[in-house]
């Protein structure tokens, strides 16, 4: 394979920028751009990065040999300070030696192709970079570390040594034997049952995606878009003392101690003849019906106006805030007194909504994070072993039990990359981010 280079740090003004070289000969090419003549592998070295007689900087660099690197072949790695002026001459620095530019993924795609991972565990690292909360970086790296993996290929060992049984009664059965060996229906029945307990363990990318909602609602002038931006950190929407300045329904994400929400400030509710503001209103009525958690934000203690926003909220989980706590007394059975202005109440805030979501997210039951070209894979499987059941069952059926278990073994081979498309590599290595 070529030489690829990349920069695998943001291509913005930072205290070091970081670029990832891989590929058979790279290392020869750094005796032309540094002063030294032997760069041992696995060792970090301060070295003055020069070409054509210009000096470059000053940086860090890192030298791996194949096959203990990433990627499995010969690489190297050079921090450098993140200027962006030095990250251009870098990178004519590269293309001058004669290395090509990495398309996203590339370095995980030949750690793949070098069997240095399986292709479940290369997804998995973009999995992990794209985790929002601690569970995905938990079951990311389950992924990661080989644990699912480990289950998807002892399946298939399984299904193998079924398949061995069901051919050797194949032979029997030419020899016209009556003998048939009761235990593979057992064995079948066994595997089918753990096989799908595995896969309900297991949750799709595509809703693993999905964050919790909430929604802010409250009456007008309560200070809810002020308590919106004190709980992001900064000022994201419009605050002013004018009733029904909020029109219209304003999203951000919310990150706390590692976990990642979508919350959303609405319009406040009243009666009105703004057709505009009345607009509003209706969407974020609308809105709290796809609510996770509602947190009612007011600036009086009054307990008719708590219980209407309350009942509005139906059967969802509601967070009673009262808002301007440094003006107002502490009383009333609200769940939070907070001052947005302050900041006062909004670590105990946080702590209601991690809670809320805790008793349900934390302990919800799934072992891993898997792609939803695995979950389609996984039921092609379970729907060939029930098919190989049918077919067992018939006994003079078996040629088509052992190819059922072929075709089910070879779904599981496609998990890990045991068989793959240059089509399928493009896909999943596409969503990559470059350096990776």
């Amino acid at each position: 394979m070529s030489v690829v280079f990349a920069l695998a740090t943001p291509p913005a003004k930072s205290a070091i920028c970081v670029f990832r070289v891989s590929g058979d000969g790279c290392h020869s090419a750094l005796s032309k751009v540094f002063s030294g003549d032997v760069f041992p592998p696995n060792g970090f070295s301060v070295e003055t990065l020069r070409y054509k007689n210009k000096i470059i900087d000053r940086v860090g660099l890192v030298v791996f040999g194949a096959p203990k690197s990433y990627t499995g072949e010969d690489s190297f790695e050079i921090y450098a300070h993140g200027s962006l002026a030095v990250m251009s001459n870098i990178v004519d620095v590269f293309k001058g030696l004669g290395f090509e530019e990495a398309p996203g993924g590339e370095f995980t795609k030949r750690a793949f192709l070098n069997d240095k991972i399986t292709l479940v565990e290369a997804e998995a690292v973009s999995d992990l970079i794209d985790s929002t909360d601690d569970r995905g970086v938990v079951l990311s790296n389950k992924t990661l570390f080989g644990e699912l993996s480990s289950k998807v290929v002892s399946f298939g060992d399984e299904i193998d040594s079924l398949r061995v049984g069901v051919e050797a009664e194949i032979d029997f059965s030419d020899e016209d034997n009556d003998y048939f060996d009761s235990s593979l229906m057992l064995e079948l029945s066994s595997l089918i049952e753990r096989f799908g307990l595995f896969v309900g363990a297991c949750i799709s990318k595509r809703v693993g995606d999905e964050k919790n909602n909430i929604v802010l609602v409250g009456p007008v002038n309560s200070g809810k878009s002020s308590v919106f931006n004190r709980l992001l950190g900064f000022e994201r929407a419009i605050v002013s003392s004018l009733p029904g300045t909020t029109r219209d329904m304003i999203g951000s994400e919310l990150f706390y101690k590692s976990n990642s929400f979508s919350i959303f400030d609405t319009a406040g509710v009243r009666e009105t003849s703004d057709v505009v503001e009345k607009q509003g209103i209706d969407i974020s009525m609308s809105e709290v019906k796809n609510a996770d958690l509602v947190l009612g934000i007011f600036e009086k203690n009054t307990p008719d106006q708590v219980n209407y926003f309350k009942n509005m909220c139906d059967e969802k989980s509601f967070v009673s805030v009262l808002n301007k706590s440094d003006l107002n007394k502490k009383e009333g059975s609200f769940d939070c007194f907070v001052s947005a202005k302050t900041g006062e109440g909004f670590s105990e805030l946080k702590s209601i909504i991690e809670n809320r979501f805790n008793s349900g997210v934390k302990d919800d039951g799934y072992d891993f994070l898997i792609k939803e070209r695995h979950e389609k894979l996984f039921y092609s499987v379970l729907e060939d072993l029930e098919k190989a059941k049918a077919n067992l069952s018939k006994k003079e059926s078996l040629e088509l039990v052992a190819e059922d278990l072929k075709n089910a073994r070879s779904f599981l081979d496609e998990v890990v990359g045991k068989k793959f498309s240059d089509s399928l590599l493009g896909d999943i290595f596409s969503s990559f981010c470059i350096g990776k």
